[in-house]
């Protein structure tokens, strides 16, 4: 709690700065500039996810492992191993977008207009990959305050440098403004990692792939994991601007800067800390078992309030981040969001695969799932457009919730302890009344009984989170110290 307290925090104020700049960008833009940024973004993350080696996933378990034997020659050496393979991966990247310049307009546009932005944001696949190698060293060697201030930091650089781009340049911003933004989070983490005092050691290439030989092996299969997600999420953005339209890649992908940002925020707040303790701990089942069900507990706790919150008043929600033109993603949302429940009991347990090292596991586990949420979002799309977008995401994060349990139980023993499942049912039979309130009711008596559950289920959740960590008086000391 006290870790996804302080990211939780930092999330929140992220929160804070992307809707000032999903505003200002929906009002600058519109939704076709929207899609465009977003197609953007999504071929430099495919392109990133093909040349990185997945080493943001298994640096910081193997960087977590060393400096828990503390032992400085141990971390010593991890350290400059993955410093060095950074530097290879990022170049590999540079390289690599460089040269396929051509290939990636005509693929993500169907025309060779944008052959020249992509040679400019090519520089970004080095400055992006630098940038996560300073923040995993700060996740794994657990410098928890000056990862969430680099976070924080970060949010406002990329906003003070973007937006007045957007302003004066319009769609043509678009290509300055993830470049600079890049360059801006690059030198803030920077600031932060080298306040980390470590003993480098000199290694040749040849070098750093033998003793990061490891490192390698697992970063590949969760670089491929990675490259199968992105390449899902490129395939239906290409799918959708071809059978559709790039104002409805627009709403795709703020609809889903909703679903996956704003109410996902848990996760990422949860994650930071979470994976390096449970791959601590993977090799007790008893202590995995009791930290997966704690972290699924005190998860579902901040997720439901927000879950029914973004149910009820979608509308205003929308209107706020972006404007009245992106109303028509609203079923879209509403049927997506229903998915978080099932989402957070699935990406909690799937951790432990990454965890345990066994890549194989782990990349059929993540191929399958991707795989046939690709095809239900096709599905979804083709016959019902936008709203079918967020039926698919809710069926398939459903049975990605029943596959990776079932596996985790049959492979390691994770067992759901009874405790914890009732609590989920409660708060999907909540999420599925508000819901319902949303859908037959018109908009003033859904509001009234709708707001009435929200603050019903923050009380209970709030209630039972300071039962198990006693907050209050945590904070009570807090401010009697100050």
């Amino acid at each position: 709690m006290k870790a996804t307290s302080i990211f939780g925090g930092v999330q929140v104020f992220n929160i804070l700065i992307t809707i000032i700049r999903s505003k200002l960008v929906a009002i600058l833009l519109g939704p076709a500039g929207m899609g465009i940024a977003g197609l953007f973004t999504t071929t430099l993350g495919l392109m990133s996810s093909i040349t990185n080696l997945g080493l943001a996933r298994s640096a910081v378990r193997d960087v977590s492992a060393a400096n828990a034997t503390n032992d400085e020659d141990k971390i010593s050496e991890t350290v400059s191993v993955f410093r060095k393979l950074v530097w290879l991966t990022g170049g590999i990247g540079l390289i690599a977008t460089l040269v396929l310049s051509p290939l990636l307009s005509l693929l993500t546009f169907g025309n060779y207009d944008y052959t020249f932005s992509f040679v400019f944001l090519s520089s970004t696949l080095l400055i992006g990959q630098l940038t996560v190698g300073q923040s995993v060293l700060l996740q794994g060697l657990r410098k928890i305050t000056w990862l969430a201030k680099a976070g924080i930091y970060s949010a406002v650089i990329g906003l003070i440098t973007s937006i007045p781009l957007y302003y004066l340049y319009g769609i043509k911003g678009i290509v300055p403004a993830i470049l600079v933004s890049s360059v801006s989070v690059f030198f803030i983490q920077h600031y932060f990692a080298k306040r980390i005092n470590i003993r480098t050691q000199p290694l040749t290439f040849k070098q750093a792939f033998q003793k990061g030989n490891g490192m390698i092996k697992l970063g590949i299969v969760l670089g491929l994991n990675g490259l199968i997600s992105t390449g899902a999420s490129y395939l239906i953005r290409i799918f959708i601007s071809h059978s559709g339209s790039l104002e409805d890649v627009g709403l795709y992908t703020a609809g889903f800067a909703i679903i996956n940002t704003y109410v996902g925020m848990v996760f990422s707040a949860m994650i930071t800390d979470y994976y390096p303790r449970l791959a601590a701990v993977q090799q007790d089942n008893t202590k995995f078992n009791t930290m997966m069900n704690q972290q699924i507990e005190v998860a579902l706790y901040i997720v439901s309030p927000l879950i029914c919150a973004f149910l009820i008043f979608v509308n205003w929600i929308i209107i706020l981040i972006y404007s009245s033109k992106f109303l028509a993603i609203v079923e879209m949302i509403q049927w997506g969001i229903l998915a978080i429940f099932f989402k957070t009991l699935g990406w909690a347990i799937g951790v432990l695969v990454a965890a345990k090292g066994h890549s194989k596991h782990y990349f059929w586990n993540e191929l399958t799932a991707n795989i046939y949420l690709l095809i239900f979002n096709i599905l979804g799309y083709y016959f019902f457009g936008l709203k079918g977008l967020g039926i698919s995401f809710l069926v398939g994060y459903f049975i990605y919730f029943l596959q990776i349990y079932f596996f985790t139980k049959i492979k390691y023993g994770f067992n759901l302890e009874q405790g914890v499942a009732k609590q989920f049912v409660l708060f999907l039979a909540i999420g599925i009344l508000c819901f319902s309130i949303v859908q037959n009711l018109k908009e003033l008596p859904a509001y009234l009984l709708g707001g009435t559950m929200v603050i019903m289920v923050s009380a209970f959740s709030f209630y039972q989170l300071n039962k198990k960590t006693d907050m209050i008086k945590g904070l009570k000391n807090k401010i009697r110290k100050s």
